[in-house]
């Protein structure tokens, strides 16, 4: 029997895993746009996580590690857990108010706010030219904001707040992923989720008919499956092939909004989310180029997804920091 191709000798299968991976994480986000007109965010949110919470922890337990999952660290796991309940509620929730093209363009500031925060939190060392990718794609999401031109809704605040949100997130996940179990990561943020939307639900609760929780179920499932595409694509790939891929999400934006919602994304977006996306392919590129960072806090992100702790949590586990 011939051997099996070694890791990371397969780029086609990689890219091919990533690009239907991220076509599932834009099917997931079009459902939750398609919610958000008849419940609150909060409910949204609860029934997806626990749809989710249920096979993400079978898969968790496949993991035969003795390890316990007491935190080493406490208060970064803290703050972990507060990113990620603020990355779901304002993401979800731009999400549901702004159009899918526009809401991507906000997260996908993420992989630039985490190469400025690299630099005091991780040491990082950030040359002239990834910090001038960082501010042109900044300038890129004034121009989809347009302040003073059109007025700023708490939706594109929301979606501002979650990119922060993710990539401080994302940020803690480098600096404790040696430390931390990657279970211990996934799951107290996911309970954390729960609980507090349990608490927060009751006064803006709806009554759902079997066919909205039966798309929430499938929310849950799109969940998994896109990660568990994304985390193959990585085992077949470089993480500088496959981290630009998942900036095809913002094609897939258009495509669906035009098609379910009648989205159209004018000039100004478009211009935009082209220098942010221009940016991030710019920053995975440097980093990826080996001499020009230490740390590579970007492409070992995996990915700036709302609300999921599982991909970068298992990036800390496979490229422990130091």
């Amino acid at each position: 029997m011939a051997d099996q191709p070694a890791p990371m000798s397969r780029p086609v299968t990689g890219v091919l895993f990533a690009l239907v991976g991220f076509v599932v994480f834009s099917s997931h986000d079009v459902l939750i746009k398609s919610l958000g007109g008849n419940y609150a965010v909060f409910q949204i949110v609860f029934f997806s996580v626990l749809f989710s919470f249920v096979p993400m922890t079978l898969i968790m337990a496949t993991d035969r590690t003795e390890a316990s999952f007491v935190p080493h660290k406490p208060l970064y796991l803290l703050l972990r857990t507060t990113t990620v309940i603020i990355g779901m509620i304002c993401g979800f929730y731009a999400f549901t108010v702004l159009t899918l093209a526009e809401a991507y363009s906000l997260l996908f500031a993420s992989p630039l706010l985490i190469t400025a925060l690299s630099v005091p939190f991780l040491g990082e060392k950030v040359g002239a030219r990834r910090w001038a990718a960082v501010l042109l794609g900044l300038i890129g999401v004034i121009i989809v904001l347009r302040p003073g031109l059109q007025p700023l809704s708490l939706g594109h605040l929301a979606g501002l707040a979650a990119a922060v949100a993710n990539s401080i997130g994302a940020i803690v996940v480098r600096k404790v992923g040696r430390e931390e179990r990657s279970q211990t990561l996934i799951l107290f943020p996911m309970v954390a989720v729960l609980l507090i939307m349990a608490v927060v639900m009751p006064g803006t609760y709806k009554p759902m008919p079997l066919l909205d929780l039966g798309t929430l179920a499938l929310m849950g499932l799109l969940l998994i499956a896109g990660q568990m595409m994304v985390l193959n694509a990585y085992r077949n790939a470089p993480a500088a092939l496959i981290a630009p891929m998942q900036y095809s999400q913002i094609i897939w934006a258009s495509l669906f909004g035009f098609v379910f919602f009648a989205e159209v994304p004018d000039l100004w977006i478009a211009i935009g989310s082209g220098l942010i996306i221009s940016s991030g392919v710019f920053v995975v590129w440097r980093e990826s180029s080996g001499a020009n960072s230490t740390r590579t806090p970007v492409t070992r992100t995996r990915s700036f997804r709302i609300g999921v702790p599982w991909l970068s949590a298992k990036a800390a586990d496979k490229h422990p920091e130091g």
